[in-house]
């Protein structure tokens, strides 16, 4: 019997301070119950049969309301409840942002003998974000990385990644990112168009990105949260080398997916404490 939820982020996370509050067709309350530090609610309160009004709120988070059919078990299942942070229909407040490494990822993943996964990242990267003042499409993104740095927990691999078979970080130590545009894809979604410089090669390459929202660091400073992906293919960059095994499988696969967690800093610098 009662009511049973679970509270998330857009990205995943649980909310632990959420409030979710039951209200029956009349706008009566009937139920009152917080979420654990798992993000989950569960309240043993008996509801009688009929229709309610589920209504989540949490500090940070724009409510979320959704209906509810409490049959005669007395239960309300309400499953997962995705909250969105406020204002995160809206792009950071404008002018120039600087991407924080220590609190930001860029990861890769590729296909592995045709049956699982190989992830890797690079450790070393910086950019700058320009969030534009009249017109948001105009909006800028600039990023390096170092080629060099590339992890994927395997000391042999990384040193294969580094030669002349993928990404000859000799003759091209950075990738580089440069954004060309900007469209609204959704309400917080935006498609980034712009060029990747790698391998010594240069394309177009797209972002599906999502806004997370904008907040207050412990330094005094604003921050701003965004997840990227992408889909790149390596022979775009002249990355053609592979080895095929026993039935035609290859042993990497010819397509990344590229993830991106990003932490930006409101100003052209990052805190020095």
């Amino acid at each position: 019997m009662g009511l049973t939820a679970r509270i998330r982020t857009r990205d995943g996370w649980a909310v632990s301070h959420a409030v979710v509050t039951v209200t029956d067709m009349t706008g009566t309350q009937v139920l009152r119950a917080e979420a654990d530090p798992e993000g989950a609610v569960r309240d043993g309160t008996g509801l009688a049969p009929g229709a309610y009004t589920v209504i989540v709120t949490a500090v940070g988070y724009a409510p979320a309301a959704s209906s509810a059919i409490v049959t005669a078990s007395g239960r309300a299942e309400v499953g997962t409840v995705t909250l969105a942070r406020q204002g995160g229909a809206e792009l950071p407040p404008p002018g120039p942002w600087t991407i924080d490494p220590a609190h930001s990822s860029v990861a890769a993943v590729a296909q592995h003998l045709g049956i699982s996964s190989v992830h890797g990242r690079f450790t070393e990267f910086g950019g700058t974000i320009e969030i534009a003042p009249d017109d948001i499409t105009k909006s800028r993104v600039e990023a390096v990385i170092r080629a060099a740095s590339v992890d994927t927990g395997n000391g042999m691999r990384d040193t294969h990644l580094r030669s002349g078979d993928f990404l000859d970080v000799e003759r091209h130590p950075e990738i580089t990112y440069r954004s060309t545009g900007l469209t609204q894809a959704g309400p917080d979604r935006w498609t980034v168009h712009g060029e990747l410089a790698m391998h010594g090669v240069v394309r177009p390459v797209d972002l599906d990105l999502a806004y997370l929202g904008t907040g207050a660091d412990p330094w005094g400073g604003t921050r701003a949260a965004f997840r990227a992906t992408a889909e790149l293919h390596r022979e775009d960059f002249a990355m053609n080398y592979n080895q095929v095994l026993q039935a035609g499988i290859a042993a990497i696969g010819t397509t990344l997916r590229i993830e991106l967690d990003v932490q930006a800093v409101q100003g052209e610098s990052l805190p020095t404490a």
